[in-house]
């Protein structure tokens, strides 16, 4: 456990994020100082609610594990949001304290002047100040455990805020943090690297698991594909987690500088959040080796599903088979379990609670996402085959329905990221009055190329090659960019809405 180290290794690195460093010791102290703060000073009970805004820093961790082990519920925001957004976020969770850091000071104190009962408190001087005037005491192993509340990437609507059902205590909680780690096979032995923001689930989570089993965590500010492969290098990272578009971006490194990456040290390449093409992942594969695990799962239910490289290999385009906690499986409109192969919507029957998650003030929502007791879905569609691995086809709320026909956009957009000149792509449907909805793909392009009718042409035709008639876009629009989440999900709506304007019926 986190505590033990801090005993039995207390001068060890826990955590450095190139600017500031903690030890073992140093990271406990922190959190139990912020542990009585809360309790003492801010007068927080058991259940309430607090928000981090700020960049990828060491305090992130340290504040969210002192929030949890103090009974509280903790939100980490999402900065690229919207002033508007985050504004919705704070008042929408309930929290009564928001702690920032410099960038973001100036917005967190514009919402509190609009949020009563807020109070805004700056990472630096002000609050090391505040933490130097608490009395310190050891944290109470016993005492009840609050959790991470982090809302939803809202692609689609206002985002929610997902509570995961929480441990009683907080000895529970340090527990579940190292069995979580153990299950996706980190272990703690090497530095864990964060390459992406640490207000999103995955990157946070994972690393905090990590370092309950014993792993220094070194923090990315920011992410470079080119600084990351020199951190990976330098800092002998064993652990680390990606997302597709990072994949992408290291791939397109010099033939050079990818051919002199040397990384013995590096053994566990987590990956997720959203759909990878089988030939990123083939090139991967090819060039760091077979370390490459993926996953499958979301903020409300956590880790579902998990495939090693090996296995993948063998079972392209899967996302693994499910973990013995869980059971995936794939439903039709009635709601009837579906054979091997058939395409529905994919629920996952946990068998360690009846009601994993729930989403924070809105029971319906809550509702919505359970078929029955512990069997909830995430919204995703996809099917089981023969020998139980999970394969998706794509989120249902992006599903284009065309002349009755369901069509993926995931698997078209696959397909047309291969064409050399896509940088990226996102695919939706545009209302069409024969056929309901007809396939429209948005293209951002690389460096070099021009858009054109030619080029349009060019990878439509590109596109026949590998994908049924149907499901060819019918036009192509050249964006200069695509909004999309740094957990690798597109903001598809912020696209497809502007053809939906003034209609009363979205399909």
């Amino acid at each position: 456990m986190l505590f033990d180290h801090a005993r039995e290794r207390p001068h060890e690195l826990a955590i450095d994020d190139g600017t500031r460093t903690r030890t073992f010791e140093e990271l406990v102290d922190r959190i139990a100082l912020f542990a009585a703060f809360l309790q003492d000073e801010a007068g927080f009970v058991p259940g309430d609610h607090l928000s981090l805004l700020m960049g990828n820093r060491v305090e992130g961790i340290e504040l969210l594990l002192g929030g949890i082990f103090a009974g509280q519920w903790v939100t980490p925001i999402n900065w690229h949001l919207a002033e508007e957004e985050i504004e919705y976020v704070v008042q929408d969770s309930g929290s009564r304290l928001i702690v920032t850091d410099a960038r973001y000071a100036p917005m967190a104190h514009r919402i509190a002047a609009a949020t009563p009962g807020l109070r805004v408190v700056e990472v630096g001087a002000e609050l090391d100040g505040l933490l130097a005037g608490v009395d310190a005491r050891p944290i109470d192993l016993d005492g009840p455990a609050g959790g991470n509340m982090i809302y939803t990437s809202g692609t689609t609507g206002r985002p929610k805020g997902v509570k995961r059902a929480a441990p009683a205590t907080v000895r529970g909680a340090l527990d579940l943090h190292v069995q979580m780690g153990l299950n996706i096979e980190l272990d703690g032995r090497g530095p864990h690297l964060i390459t992406g923001p640490m207000y999103h689930a995955a990157p946070l989570m994972f690393a905090i698991y990590d370092n309950a089993n014993g792993a220094p965590i070194v923090i990315m500010p920011k992410w470079d594909e080119a600084i990351a492969l020199d951190i990976i290098e330098r800092r002998e990272i064993a652990h680390v987690h990606f997302v597709p578009t990072m994949f992408v971006r290291l791939l397109r490194l010099s033939d050079d500088r990818r051919a002199s990456f040397r990384a013995p040290s590096l053994r566990k390449v987590l990956h997720g959040a959203a759909p990878v093409s089988a030939a990123v992942k083939h090139r991967m594969i090819e060039w760091w080796g077979p370390i490459l695990l993926e996953y499958w799962g979301g903020t409300e239910g956590g880790v579902n599903t998990l495939i090693d490289s090996e296995d993948w290999l063998a079972h392209p385009g899967t996302v693994g088979r499910s973990l013995p906690a869980f059971d995936v499986f794939a439903v039709n409109d009635s709601g009837e379990r579906l054979p091997a192969g058939g395409i529905g919507d994919l629920y996952c029957r946990s068998s360690v609670s009846d009601r994993p998650f729930e989403y924070h003030g809105d029971p319906a929502k809550t509702d919505g996402a359970y078929l029955e007791p512990g069997v909830f879905t995430i919204g995703d569609v996809g099917f089981i085959d023969d020998d139980g691995y999970v394969h998706l086809a794509d989120r249902k709320s992006n599903m284009i329905i065309s002349g009755g026909v369901n069509i993926y956009p995931v698997e078209i957009e696959q397909v047309i990221g291969e064409h050399p000149a896509v940088s990226d792509v996102g695919v939706f449907g545009i209302p069409n009055e024969e056929w309901g909805e007809s396939v429209k793909a948005a293209i951002e392009l690389r460096d070099g190329f021009e858009a054109s009718d030619a080029l349009a042409s060019e990878i439509l035709a590109f596109s026949r090659k590998h994908l049924a008639g149907y499901k060819i876009p019918r036009s192509i629009d050249f964006e200069a960019s695509l909004p999309r989440h740094p957990s690798g999900k597109l903001y598809i709506r912020r696209i497809r809405d502007r053809y939906w304007a003034g209609r009363d019926k979205k399909i």
